[in-house]
């Protein structure tokens, strides 16, 4: 009886294996992004929200009807109201951020990745790279299309690229939604649920403010600007309102949120077992 033996082919090298980079663990994460389609799904409805609530906010604008608009936050000028769907579509953005991040805590695929990149830190890194890069570029394109459109809509009443404020506004709306999604990976990353850091990211993004407004007292009443859906609204604004933060003063707090949540995400997954 014999025993079979593996040959390796003469004068070939074993393949070496490929050091892990940063640069191909973030292409890694692009196929990652792309193959799963609940990103598809929920880029979508992202963009229908911008643009659709944008649009409609915009007839009703130039028909002289009421604007509408979540309650406390109806547009005062054509260009918010073009941008009305900014806090709707900040929920599919955060969603999908919350999916990237703690779906694969859910489907146990963080194990793959923590055992393809054990320092684990560059998968957190390249997940914000593929995200940003992506939302950004999609919400730039819809918050574009929707202001153009709007305008076009509201008429002679409508604003001008060149007017003063309206790229900011149209910009910043992409970096909010960008941002939203940011915190939306931070909260799945230290949670590790994603249910419970969808239904945080609700509340903190929508709730928060409204509930803050209800229930502290009037002397701190200033708090209420500072918190992360006012101080993401101050850097969209055109029409500045009496009490807010100012719009570089709004992305500052804003930029401050984000970056806490994401540092603290990064502490825990440097810490912790997945």
């Amino acid at each position: 009886m014999t025993t079979a033996a593996t040959l390796e082919p003469v004068g070939v090298a074993a393949r070496p294996r490929k050091r892990v980079s940063q640069a191909r663990v973030v292409k890694s994460e692009w196929i990652k992004f792309w193959s799963v389609r609940s990103t598809w799904i929920t880029l979508v409805v992202g963009v229908l929200l911008l643009v659709g609530f944008g649009l409609l906010a915009s007839s009703m604008f130039g028909d002289g009807s009421e604007p509408g608009g979540p309650p406390g936050n109806e547009p005062t000028d054509p260009v918010s109201a073009s941008l009305t769907g900014t806090n709707f579509a900040m929920l599919a953005f955060g969603t999908l951020g919350v999916l990237l991040m703690a779906g694969e805590y859910g489907t146990g695929m963080i194990r793959s990745s923590a055992t393809a990149v054990p320092k684990r830190l560059p998968v957190l890194w390249a997940k914000i790279a593929v995200f940003s890069a992506v939302v950004f570029t999609v919400a730039l394109a819809g918050a574009a299309v929707v202001f153009t459109a709007g305008q076009a809509i509201i008429g002679d009443n409508g604003a001008s690229w060149s007017d003063p404020g309206v790229a900011r506004a149209v910009i910043g709306t992409a970096v909010v939604l960008t941002g939203s999604g940011l915190l939306g990976i931070g909260l799945g990353a230290l949670m590790r649920s994603t249910p419970g850091a969808i239904t945080t990211h609700f509340g903190v993004m929508f709730l928060l403010s409204g509930i803050a407004a209800l229930l502290i007292p009037e002397s701190w009443s200033d708090v209420v600007r500072y918190l992360p859906q006012s101080a993401a609204s101050a850097f969209t604004e055109v029409t500045q309102q009496e009490g807010d933060l100012s719009p570089w003063a709004g992305l500052s707090v804003f930029a401050g949120y984000v970056a806490a949540l994401i540092g603290a995400a990064a502490w825990r997954l440097k810490r912790s077992d997945v």
